[in-house]
């Protein structure tokens, strides 16, 4: 690659990745909150809330992410006669998105625990509730750690769809330069040689957690 090219071209395309950084760490805290609710919920009791969130899920899962983006940021919108903002909307699809995965990663991270935890507890006295705060969630989650960091992997790249929308994040800000200087391979190659180093040094951090929470 020139190192013209990149003297040149680079300020731009850093300044796409920490909008792809920004969109994946808010799309994640929002996944990671909304997540556990949904997780916890497809444990529950009371089977209408499970249910609900089962179907939550599945439709999440079974459907395109770029038709959820498309919807969020620009079906319901119009349908309702709303303004949005294209980069709180995008947030809000991924974040949406994300917590169908990461219930799926609580509910899994708290089935992986033996049942006579929970029974435990209920026989001590303690609500449900309290048993699944008290007892069986700080054990689930040195289990739920490693997969949590990989899904926010996972969600890192994906964000590379809002291109579509005219946001300008990572893979967009490539577009950009490869429209510009008529050099589209060097302009890709950059943008996934900073791809590769976000997504290289995340999966690293997850090895590393993963070593230290292992469960014997």
């Amino acid at each position: 690659m020139p190192p013209d090219f990149l003297a040149q071209n680079l300020p731009l395309l850093l300044k796409g990745a920490g909008m792809t950084l920004r969109l994946a760490f808010l799309a994640f805290v929002i996944g990671l909150v909304l997540g556990t609710f949904v997780g916890l919920a497809r444990l529950s009791p009371w089977r209408p809330l499970a249910l609900l969130t089962t179907a939550y899920v599945e439709v999440l899962r079974g459907t395109p992410l770029m038709v959820q983006l498309l919807l969020i940021v620009f079906g319901i919108p119009q349908a309702l006669g709303l303004q949005v903002d294209e980069f709180r909307a995008a947030v809000v699809a991924f974040g949406i998105n994300s917590s169908a995965y990461v219930g799926e990663i609580v509910r899994a991270g708290i089935q992986s625990l033996d049942r006579g935890q929970m029974e435990a507890a209920r026989s001590l006295g303690m609500s449900y509730a309290q048993a699944m705060r008290w007892v069986v969630l700080p054990q689930a989650l040195r289990r739920v750690i490693p997969p949590l960091v990989n899904e926010g992997v996972t969600l890192l790249k994906e964000t590379s769809v809002v291109a579509m929308i005219a946001l300008t994040d990572l893979t967009r800000s490539a577009q950009l330069v490869a429209s510009r200087t008529y050099r589209p391979f060097p302009a890709y190659l950059a943008a996934a040689a900073i791809y590769f180093a976000m997504t290289f040094t995340f999966s690293r951090l997850a090895a590393l957690v993963e070593r230290r929470l292992r469960v014997e």
